[in-house]
């Protein structure tokens, strides 16, 4: 077997016509969508399934390819490469695409045509990168739009609701992946959800979701700080829940990870000379971004708050809530190292203060990672019902608006623990008002 295979042995996408027979066409895989059902128009009563990828063989030329067949066949197909992968089609049927109709829900192409796979005439085989031209898996690094064509985080944010509903196109480098989330509609079908953070040298955080299985295996293989994207086609919209700009992952999306880009170049070495302050900002705002404080208006007195821990026993979801309180224990005289902490610049996490190493990411001690400094502080929070032990003020969060998020841990004391998220001094008619709402006087 030769080294790899030449791309002379095969149709290039850019001599695509109609007329064509016999086809074997290579190309690497730069973007797929999820296999879904439609009901069978000729067979009442049960359904027909498809999906599409989109392939390129060159810098300038790349198609859509879509199949449809049993759910057996469309399944295994599909589940046969990914994103990244480089593929060998066979016996394809070639179609001149309707523009206008098809490009509102899949990739935009320089290619007139398209690619149709029948399930008994049509195959596709996956390559080895060993196989394949290096050439050709150098495109999987090179964006389908002009690569100064995006957005920038803060233009986004600063346009506001005059992006609401558009489509553009974004470079960002990955500042975190949530864990994929599933769930079940209303009328029982299954999804799925992640959402992933994004910052650039404008805007320190920038929340994108993906609704559809493929771009979230493609999103849980980024790294965090160290992974950049070109996000070509992803829809903006207003996020009402955290009262904020969002990205969406839509089927005409195209993702390019670590772009081989001047303008990524740029940002990578941005998030490389920045990461301790990178990672520092992370930690400040992180429960902060989970949940939009203007929606929190439940309020509670520590007493309350240990009757609703202890009938929540055993569950993990936290629920948020106001406490009218005065700080009666600020632990500031004891060993500064309980104060200030050192925490990883990779990690965030705290390090381990006798070997000095992170035990989270750097098992070998012999390459230290580099750290910085960060307040850990815990705090008890008092009101006329009781008081709450060893809650966490961190970071920039006692400079915010007063508020909490409460989440069960059977390590904290009395399975409650605590997280300040902001706070400030309490307007005294609010607090009456509210307190007098609770029973007391």
């Amino acid at each position: 077997m030769a080294k790899f295979f030449a791309l002379k042995n095969f149709t290039a996408l850019s001599d695509l016509h109609p007329n064509m027979a016999n086809l074997k066409i290579i190309g690497i895989v730069i973007g797929k969508t999820d296999v879904k059902g439609f009901p069978d128009r000729k067979n009442i009563g049960s359904e027909r399934y498809t999906f599409s990828f989109t392939i390129r063989d060159s810098p300038c030329h790349f198609v859509n390819v879509s199949s449809w067949g049993s759910e057996d066949y469309i399944r295994s197909l599909s589940e046969s490469f990914r994103v990244a992968e480089c593929v060998i089609i066979e016996n394809p049927l070639i179609q001149r695409k309707d523009t206008e109709r098809e490009e509102k829900f899949s990739p935009a192409t320089p290619s007139n045509y398209k690619l149709l796979l029948s399930e008994n005439h049509s195959m596709v085989k996956v390559c080895s990168p060993y196989e394949v031209d290096t050439k050709l898996l150098s495109l999987i690094h090179l964006p389908v739009k002009e690569s100064r064509d995006y957005y920038s985080l803060a233009d986004i944010v600063a346009n506001g609701h005059s992006l609401d509903g558009r489509i553009i196109n974004v470079l960002a480098a990955v500042r975190s992946v949530g864990e994929p989330k599933y769930f079940t509609t209303s009328d029982r079908r299954k999804g799925q959800r992640c959402e992933v953070k994004l910052f650039d040298e404008t805007e320190p955080s920038f929340t994108m979701t993906c609704w559809d299985n493929e771009s979230i295996l493609l999103a849980q293989s980024w790294m965090a700080r160290e992974t950049v994207i070109f996000a070509s086609d992803v829809r903006i919209n207003f996020n009402k829940f955290q009262n904020c700009m969002a990205a969406t992952v839509i089927s005409k999306t195209i993702i390019t990870v670590n772009p081989d880009t001047p303008e990524a170049n740029i940002l990578l070495n941005y998030i490389r000379e920045n990461k301790e302050t990178n990672v520092a900002d992370e930690i400040d705002s992180y429960l902060k971004e989970s949940v939009n404080l203007n929606t929190i208006v439940d309020v509670y007195t520590v007493e309350q708050l240990k009757v609703k821990a202890l009938k929540s026993e055993g569950k993990a979801d936290p629920f948020y809530g106001i406490l009218y309180a005065y700080i009666s224990t600020l632990n500031i005289d004891d060993e500064t190292t309980k104060v200030v902490r050192n925490r990883c610049s990779s990690c965030g996490y705290i390090v381990n203060e006798a070997s000095n190493t992170c035990t989270i990411c750097n098992q070998d001690s012999s390459r230290l990672k580099s750290f910085f400094l960060s307040f850990d502080v815990l705090v008890d929070l008092t009101d006329h019902t009781g008081t709450l032990h060893s809650c966490s003020l961190s970071g920039s969060i006692a400079e915010e608006t007063l508020g909490c998020t409460l989440i069960l841990s059977h390590r904290a004391r009395g399975g409650l623990k605590v997280t300040i998220l902001s706070c400030k001094l309490a307007d005294p008619t609010e607090a009456s008002r509210n307190l007098a709402r609770q029973g007391h006087t």
